[in-house]
């Protein structure tokens, strides 16, 4: 019996995948997991399906959940580049969690997978207490997760992570484009850098330049991987702390991830509705203008690909402009406000509409940046 069990281990080691391995990244990992764990989560640690107990639900009138699942892209490659991988587990959480609260959503649960050509517990474990430092941020309960060794599909420093999360609104506390109304304020919320988009342009920029992400860059202000490699900023709770000190002054909320500026804002506001977003209200942030820099490209061009500086938008009501502020600001993200909503008619030449295939409103950005 024992000689077969080994024959089998070592037959399935000799084709690249080492469940011994898998199994030591678990347990390093299992006290940033479980300090996520509040009393909702049931079974532990380790079980084929996370549990979570929601009979709290039975206090909702019309409890609606709201899902979310995501990756963090190429920004991937320069953590595997220069071997730090403490980040992206926060990059992760970032792009799943802080989608849920774009509806007004409180989350409640998420899970993790991780796909690697060769499993190094260290780093696995790097990863995974990443995302549960990010979740415990957010509030959020890290009930699961999957870590799946692929030789030969990927190379033995590769891996790619990927996530989803679970959370709940009352029906009437959603959020959307169905509150907005004309002349709504459009509030800029800071972001910390690039986030986790557009990352491909970014590796092909410095590609281009003869940039490895190992060189220290004076133009970048330091080594150019860890440079890149800023994590995502949280937003979820300071919105949730946001929306609850101001019961129906937020109206809508939009996350600039993949497609940019304007798109993202088009998409949380209502059809035959429109907003100019004022560049000349901030001016952004050094990474991505030396980036610019060396692509010999503009700002304005890389507004449908990068952040720019504007990671969250909120829509809401005029005169809770700047009592939204002063409270972001309080919760350490800088805001300002950098446009109106309008619903009268006009010509919709030069606006960006239809993204994602929402029929939302329209948007342009307008000016130039500060400097």
């Amino acid at each position: 019996m024992n000689s077969t069990i080994h024959d089998g281990s070592t037959s399935y080691r000799a084709a690249g995948v080492d469940t011994a391995a898998g199994d030591l990244a678990v347990s390093l990992m299992k006290q940033a997991v479980s300090a996520t764990h509040g009393p909702e989560v049931l079974g532990g640690f380790g079980g084929f399906a996370g549990l979570y107990d929601v009979s709290f639900l039975t206090s909702y009138t019309r409890p609606l959940l709201a899902t979310s699942t995501d990756g963090v892209g190429t920004k991937v490659a320069i953590a595997q580049a220069i071997d730090k991988h403490d980040t992206i587990g926060q990059d992760l959480v970032g792009m799943v969690v802080d989608d849920i609260v774009v509806v007004g959503a409180k989350p409640l649960f998420m899970t993790d997978y991780i796909a690697c050509g060769k499993v190094v517990p260290e780093r696995i474990a790097d990863i995974v207490a990443g995302i549960a430092r990010a979740c415990s941020a957010t509030g959020t309960a890290l009930v699961g997760g999957e870590t799946a060794e692929h030789p030969g599909l990927l190379g033995p420093d590769d891996y790619d992570v990927a996530g989803a999360a679970t959370g709940v609104i009352e029906a009437d506390a959603l959020l959307g484009a169905h509150l907005v109304e004309d002349g709504d304020a459009v509030i800029a919320l800071e972001s910390s850098g690039l986030h986790s988009n557009g990352f491909s342009l970014v590796r092909h920029i410095l590609a281009q330049r003869g940039v490895a992400f190992t060189d220290t860059s004076s133009e970048l202000g330091g080594l150019v991987g860890e440079v890149l490699l800023e994590p995502t900023r949280l937003y979820t709770a300071p919105l949730l702390d946001l929306i609850g000190r101001h019961p129906g002054a937020i109206h809508s909320l939009s996350h600039v991830t993949g497609g940019g500026i304007a798109a993202n804002l088009a998409r949380v506001l209502p059809a035959g509705s429109w907003a100019e977003v004022d560049r000349s209200t901030w001016s952004p942030a050094p990474v991505f203008r030396t980036l610019s820099d060396m692509a010999g490209s503009s700002l304005e061009s890389a507004e449908g690909t990068w952040n720019l500086g504007i990671g969250f938008f909120a829509i809401v009501k005029a005169d809770a402009v700047n009592a939204v502020i002063a409270d972001l600001a309080a919760g350490g993200i800088p805001a300002w406000q950098t446009g109106t909503v309008h619903t009268g008619a006009r010509d919709f030449s030069g606006f960006e509409q239809g993204a994602k295939g929402v029929d939302g409103g329209a948007v342009r950005l307008v000016g130039s940046y500060s400097h």
